[in-house]
């Protein structure tokens, strides 16, 4: 059985992050480099082949937890501009 990615938390926005790409190519920008980058560092991590110096894996961990803070916020702003239009 495959292990699930642990850098892809935020499959559960998936609607709310196809409407952010679809309003903002920065977002979609950022988005994608996360994707890209969660995905080779799984890949890094979960792999049999060379090892990877650590530095290079933290370093990477740490890009990736500078770009998901920033789809948070994304997401936070998102998320009150639909609640205010509900209200």
């Amino acid at each position: 059985m495959k292990r699930q990615n642990k850098y892809r938390k935020f499959q559960l926005q998936q609607k709310n992050i196809e409407a952010l790409e679809k309003e903002n190519s920065r977002f979609k920008r950022v988005y994608s480099e996360y994707e890209n980058m969660s995905d080779e560092l799984w890949n890094l991590e979960n792999s049999s082949g060379e090892p990877v110096p650590d530095d290079f894996i933290n370093a990477m961990v740490l890009q990736t937890s500078y770009l998901e803070d920033e789809i948070e916020d994304w997401l936070i702003q998102f998320n009150e501009k639909k609640t205010q239009i509900k209200h």
